[in-house]
């Protein structure tokens, strides 16, 4: 066996040539697991340079926490882009791991073919029964944009989507059944729109509910924490609508048991008119697991719904399991081995790259990973406390008006974000 290298020994940077080879020595091993732990053993060796070199190396590394570590400079903003985008630290090599899942699937055109009385019908065949839709705080957010590191109070439309499961007594899905599956359904259809849980329901059947309208938030992602390449987005309660599907967590990756062939296709067409009304990126349709924090004990997870076999590509949609996590990379979040149980091995790959790029960053910043991950700590409370209180899940979770049940939701939100500015 061979002997691994002391852990205290230095990572070095990469020579050009070096992580050239590397990249390509990385293309050809199929296994994302084996091709993450190739990646990092490579950054974890020293490179056979000079004295001079490793000086010269050493003496730029530290420059950097000078020029973009401390909080105090506007160029902190700058240092979360580039951890997040891998602009400067990380190699090619692991740039194209990262962003592998994150090719953008194309953008689908859907529109209403008719509105009636308590239902839509689109042109891709989906369905959506509204006469149970009721309203809530009116949507209104602010994001952080990774370009000028500013705050931005302009939210309005939905930037992503996140799927949840409904925790609900789930019966044995056969006809022996029925009447029991039509109750346990509109069972839980009720108690979501009486708590504005989410959006949209989608029951054993496949039918598709609309419990809270769109142009409103809906309480379903609590304490949580996303971002895409231009914007981060911290409580999604009001950035990111909710979808539902009825069923249970089941940790592992195997298909989850509870799921319907026709939950998938609604899923799927449910999906593709959201994208195509509100413009949302592929990379901005993900589980309640992968954006769930813990901001008391600073750990990812705080929900599991969806840790592991959400069917991403049976509904159109890349593996977004691969991706990695926010919360770690931009604010310094951990978890436990509670949340690993959860998990399966494709959302394992997206925890891996996200330490990964917490310890290439804290090394390219000269401190240690603990004191790093402190900074990025308090750069999430400055940030935290920045937003208005209506967007604080503590504050929005008590402050839920009465029901007021609307057949339709607005017709001004009918055609989506025409023409709406990217930052």
């Amino acid at each position: 066996m061979a002997t691994q290298p002391p852990e205290k020994r230095s990572t070095w940077p990469l020579t050009s040539s070096m992580e050239h080879w590397v990249e390509w020595r990385a293309q050809t091993i199929s296994d994302p697991v084996k091709r993450l732990r190739y990646l990092r053993q490579a950054h974890r060796y020293p490179s056979p340079q000079s004295a001079w070199t490793r000086r010269a190396g050493t003496f730029f590394l530290l420059l950097i926490p000078a020029l973009w570590i401390v909080p105090a400079h506007e160029s902190w903003v700058a240092t979360r882009k580039l951890v997040l985008s891998q602009e400067s630290i990380v190699s090619n090599s692991l740039k194209a791991l990262e962003f592998r899942s994150q090719q953008e699937s194309p953008m689908p055109e859907v529109w209403l073919v008719e509105r009636k009385h308590g239902e839509e019908v689109y042109s891709n065949g989906l369905r959506i029964e509204t006469g149970a839709t009721v309203r809530h705080m009116r949507r209104s957010y602010a994001s952080i944009s990774l370009q000028t590191g500013k705050l931005r109070t302009d939210g309005v439309y939905p930037a992503g989507i996140v799927y949840h499961t409904t925790e609900s007594h789930i019966a044995v899905f056969e006809a022996a059944n029925n009447l029991r599956l039509q109750r346990v359904g509109q069972w839980v259809l009720q108690y979501l729109t009486r708590n504005r849980s989410y959006h949209y329901f989608v029951d054993r059947f496949g039918r598709v509910h609309r419990a809270v309208g769109e142009e409103d938030s809906a309480d379903h992602a609590g304490s949580s924490i996303w971002a895409d390449r231009e914007r981060v987005y911290l409580g999604l309660n009001h950035s990111f609508l909710g979808v539902a599907l009825e069923g249970q967590t089941e940790p592992g990756d195997g298909p989850a048991l509870f799921l319907t062939g026709a939950q998938i296709h609604s899923t799927r067409v449910l999906t593709e008119m959201l994208r195509s009304r509100y413009k949302i990126t592929s990379g901005n349709c993900i589980t309640h697991a992968q954006v769930s924090v813990n901001r008391s004990n600073f750990r990812i997870g705080n929900h599991t719904d969806w840790a592991s076999n959400f069917p991403f590509q049976r509904i159109g949609l890349p593996d977004n399991y691969n991706l990695p996590i926010p919360g770690m990379i931009l604010y310094g979040f951990g978890y436990d081995q509670d949340f690993v149980l959860a998990t399966g091995e494709r959302l394992r790959i997206g925890l891996s790259v996200s330490e990964n790029q917490v310890r290439l960053a804290a090394s390219a910043s000269g401190i240690s990973v603990a004191s790093y991950r402190a900074k990025l700590r308090e750069e999430f409370r400055r940030r935290l406390a920045e937003l208005p209180a209506s967007e604080d899940p503590s504050v929005t979770a008590a402050t839920a008006r009465k029901t007021e049940f609307v057949p339709d939701f607005a017709r001004s939100f009918e055609n989506g974000p025409e023409g709406r500015e990217k930052n």
